[in-house]
């Protein structure tokens, strides 16, 4: 097919004119496109956040409620007794061996008591002193008793003496009035030389007779009283000399027990220059030797009783459920391998920190939230493994809350 010539240099022809230049139809939600890629990573954030607090709220819960509660931070406890002097003496004899095995009642140190034996000799002394004291006066006791009862005795005397004066003076002078009626019914007669100068002359011998005797009656009753008032001042005298001995009695007796004592604290001491063990156990590193000068306070060893028990330490999340008398099963690092059965016997009644020898004082100062922990004491079934056990071996214990 044949075309016709374009002539050079002419313009082109004017083709179909181009449709006007739009946004292809993805351009519009290129914007949304961009928040989109952002809604993942919020949502993530959301759900890590929502678990995070969830697990923060409730953590405790959770942990307290878990049927096995476990802690490594628990530890083998003994009785461990540091065995110090009581008075200064130099060192006569160590028994022991480091790390020996003692019972009850054997003699471990010996401190030289001589001076303290001397002591105790010397307050002997003075205790029997006083007791010889004490017998002394007993002995002058018994005397101004003896010397009272003769002065008694010489009371009733002059007042059975008065007595029986005033009965013969009164007896006399009913005699005297009859001698004196006779004599005057005689001179009558002899007036009338009705009787004889002999009867009386007799009449008035009768009359002078009976009135001496009645001076005489009187002369005993005098005597008789001076008598009654001597043996009654004696007596008082004597009195007076028994209160006074009776009050150093007192006195001797108090003095007896002031002696007493200081023989009871000499010979304390004397007791303090040996050093026994307590009980069934193991002694630990000796701490003097013989010829040591010790002074009070001195630690001469330490003794670690045969009883053992483990002391786990939880967090305070951890008591939730765990109550005395739990059964526990404990590991210990000495026996790998080998689970042993206990029992919760006690529980701390604060925290450790509580019984710190500085406390914590979080009334004062910056305050940083520390999770406590409480001492929990466990108990071995095993009494036998318990006694094989040493203080301060690594346990890890587990506590069942639930059966």
């Amino acid at each position: 097919m044949s075309t016709s010539p374009v002539p050079a240099g002419s313009p082109a022809p004017a083709g179909k004119p181009l449709p006007p230049k739009t946004e292809p139809d993805g351009a519009v939600p290129h914007q949304g496109a961009k928040w989109q890629k952002y809604l993942t990573p919020i949502f993530v954030v959301i759900l890590a956040l929502a678990v995070l607090i969830t697990l923060t709220r409730n953590w405790n819960s959770w942990e307290g409620d878990k049927a096995e509660q476990i802690t490594d931070d628990a530890y083998v406890r003994g009785d461990l007794t540091p065995l110090s002097t009581k008075v200064s003496a130099i060192v006569r004899a160590v028994n022991v061996t480091d790390y020996q095995q003692v019972h009850k009642g054997d003699l471990l140190v010996e401190l030289q008591d001589d001076d303290y034996q001397a002591q105790v000799d010397q307050a002997k002394a003075a205790v029997e002193a006083a007791r010889a004291g004490i017998e002394e006066n007993l002995r002058q006791r018994q005397l101004q008793d003896t010397r009272i009862a003769k002065a008694l005795a010489g009371i009733d005397q002059a007042k059975a003496q008065i007595a029986a004066a005033e009965a013969g003076k009164q007896a006399v002078e009913a005699q005297l009035v009859r001698a004196r009626s006779e004599h005057k019914r005689q001179e009558n007669l002899y007036q009338t030389h009705s009787t004889t100068e002999q009867n009386l002359e007799t009449a008035v011998a009768a009359e002078g007779n009976l009135s001496a005797q009645l001076s005489s009656r009187d002369a005993d009753i005098n005597q008789a009283q001076t008598m009654l008032r001597s043996s009654e001042l004696a007596a008082e005298a004597e009195r007076g000399s028994k209160a006074v001995i009776e009050s150093q009695t007192v006195q001797l007796q108090a003095d007896l027990h002031a002696k007493q004592a200081s023989l009871a604290a000499v010979q304390v001491n004397l007791g303090y220059t040996k050093i026994y063990a307590p009980d069934d156990g193991t002694v630990g590193e000796r701490q003097v030797r013989p010829g040591q000068l010790v002074s009070p306070g001195t630690q001469v060893i330490s003794f670690v009783a045969l009883t053992k028990w483990v002391q786990a330490n939880y967090r305070e999340t951890q008591l939730t459920n765990v109550k005395i008398g739990n059964v526990a099963e404990l590991r210990i690092d000495e026996y790998p391998g080998e689970r042993i059965r206990g029992k919760v016997i006690e529980i701390a009644p604060a925290s450790g920190s509580q019984f710190a020898l500085l406390p914590p004082d979080n009334a004062t100062g910056n305050y940083t939230k520390v999770v406590q922990r409480i001492p929990v004491k466990i108990a071995l079934d095993d009494p036998k493994l318990a006694i094989r056990l040493r203080p301060g071996l690594s346990v890890v214990a587990t506590v069942r809350t639930k059966d």
